[in-house]
C-alpha cells in the first residue's frame, strides 16, 4: 500500500504570504516617508496607515511597536540622503572645491526636505529619538570615510614621521560634528535662520579653516587651492 501523499510545504503559499507582507511594509514605508516629508513629523500610526491605504490593525503585524516603525522610517530615510550626498563624498577638483560641493549638496538635500531632516534627530510627536543606532552609525560611517580621505589625501603629505596617531579622526569627527550640530540648528528654527545659501557659505568657510589650521599645526604645508588627488 501506498504511503499517503504528504502536503507539500512548497506550494508557493508561504513565498506568496512573504511577498505580500513585504509589498505592504514597503508601502508602510514609502506612505511615512511621504506623509513625513510634506507634513512634518507629527503623524500618528493612523495618519500613515491611510496613506498606504492599509488597515492600521496590520501596522503592528508588521513593526514590533512605534519606536521600531520610526527607526525603519529613519532608516529609509538616511537612504534616500546617502543617495544624494554620496557623489559628493568622492570629491575632486581642488580641496576648497571639495568641501564646498559635499556641503551644498548637503544644505541642498535639507533645503527640499526640512520634515525628513528634522525627523532624524528628533522622531514622531509621540516618540521622541533619544539616540538612534541608525543616524549614529551613518554619521561615524561618513567621518569614518572622511577621516580614511584626509589620512591619504592630505596629512600624508607632511613630514616623514605624519602627524600625531588621531589627527584625521579628530578632524573628521569635527567636521562632521561641526556640519551636523549648525544643520541641526538651521533647520530646527526657521524663524530666525540664515538663508541657505548664507549657511552653505558659512559652514564652507567654517570647514575649510578648521582643514587649514589642521594642516598648519601638523606642518603638511598645503593650501587649500591644492588639487584634492
Amino acid at each position: 500500500m501506498k504511503a499517503p501523499k504528504l502536503a507539500s510545504s512548497g506550494d508557493g503559499r508561504d513565498t506568496r504570504w512573504d511577498e505580500h507582507r513585504s509589498a505592504r511594509h514597503e508601502r508602510l514605508l514609502a506612505a511615512a516617508l511621504d506623509l513625513i516629508d510634506r507634513e512634518g513629523g507629527d503623524v500618528g500610526v493612523a495618519a500613515i496607515a491611510a496613506e498606504a491605504e492599509i488597515p492600521r490593525s496590520v501596522v503592528y503585524r508588521l513593526f514590533r511597536d512605534r519606536d521600531d516603525l520610526d527607526e525603519q522610517i529613519r532608516g529609509r530615510i538616511i537612504d534616500d540622503l546617502m543617495k544624494s550626498i554620496s557623489p559628493a563624498l568622492a570629491p575632486s577638483g581642488t580641496i576648497r572645491e571639495a568641501v564646498r560641493a559635499a556641503i551644498e549638496t548637503y544644505v541642498d538635500w535639507v533645503t527640499r526636505h526640512p520634515h525628513l531632516h528634522l525627523f532624524l534627530s528628533l522622531g514622531s510627536a509621540t516618540r521622541r529619538s533619544v539616540g538612534s543606532r541608525a543616524v549614529t552609525g551613518t554619521k561615524t560611517a561618513i567621518a569614518l570615510d572622511i577621516s580614511a580621505l584626509v589620512s591619504e589625501t592630505l596629512l600624508s603629505r607632511g613630514e616623514e614621521t605624519g602627524p600625531a596617531p588621531g589627527t584625521a579622526d579628530n578632524l573628521a569627527f569635527g567636521l562632521v560634528g561641526l556640519v551636523d550640530s549648525v544643520v541641526n540648528r538651521w533647520v530646527a528654527h526657521p524663524e530666525s535662520r540664515s538663508t541657505s545659501e548664507a549657511l552653505g557659505e558659512f559652514l564652507t568657510n567654517a570647514a575649510c579653516a578648521l582643514i587649514e589650521t589642521t594642516a598648519r599645526t601638523t606642518g603638511t604645508g598645503i593650501s587649500l587651492d591644492d588639487a584634492l588627488r
